[in-house]
């Protein structure tokens, strides 16, 4: 897949990382000759030195071939403007960094597949942390509807030691929720779980759930029953 990246800032690039690493062919645009550059030698990825909304550079940076554009430009005006363009050169596939919200909607009419708010993103994992910390991450679909926990298996947790099968028939456990993965250990594969894998300690594990159950789930797998450090004893001493 060709990708063609917009904006060679700090999202550009390690964007432009991560899609090389996984075998994509990707060119940034950027009118910084020094972050070209970079991209150039450091990354090893194509970049074209002019504006992301020049229709000139886009051509030469071959937009009417791309696969998919990601407009990680500085401001939305500007990413507005390369999702138009996008559109007009008939892109299939159109990714766009949104920083302020009132462009949502712009951005929709404009003919944008996929809208990220970078503030949204970082609120809600912040939020995320502070009210599940015993969540390792969670993502949120269908507009909030679903979660995905990624979440430990220590020692004490109540469904160490346990099938997938009877996890699921356990009355506790929360209803349409589900275990969708299975990593035994950090250094492993992540692998779809059957009906007799069991969970053993020291793994992680992903699990589809409702907003509503999140805490639910939480209390049935045991995360929340650490034990408690016993507090000191006050010493009297007679005199």
């Amino acid at each position: 897949m060709y990708v063609l990246i917009g904006g060679a800032g700090m999202m550009g690039q390690n964007l432009a990382q991560r899609l090389l690493d996984l075998g994509h062919m990707v060119a940034v645009v950027d009118s910084d000759p020094a972050a070209c550059q970079y991209a150039r030698e450091k990354i090893g990825v194509m970049a074209f030195e002019g504006s992301a909304v020049s229709t000139t550079v886009l051509l030469e940076a071959g937009i009417r071939k791309a696969d998919a554009v990601v407009a990680t430009l500085r401001h939305d005006a500007l990413n507005l403007a390369l999702v138009t363009l996008c559109r007009h050169y008939g892109v299939g596939h159109i990714v766009v960094r949104m920083r302020d919200r009132d462009f949502a909607e712009p951005y929709r009419i404009a003919g944008a597949n996929h809208i990220i708010s970078t503030i949204d993103l970082a609120v809600s994992s912040m939020a995320n942390a502070i009210e599940y910390p015993e969540v390792e991450s969670m993502m949120h679909f269908e507009q909030g509807q679903v979660e995905v926990l990624k979440l430990p298996v220590p020692s004490h947790c109540y469904v160490t030691g346990r099938t997938v099968a009877q996890i699921a028939q356990d009355p506790r456990f929360p209803a349409g929720s589900l275990i969708i993965g299975y990593q035994p250990l950090p250094h492993m594969d992540l692998i779809i779980p059957n009906g007799s894998t069991v969970l053993e300690a020291g793994s992680t594990i992903l699990v589809v759930t409702k907003p509503a159950l999140v805490h639910q789930m939480i209390d049935f797998l045991g995360l929340c029953s650490m034990p408690q450090p016993t507090p000191p004893q006050s010493l009297v001493v007679d005199g």
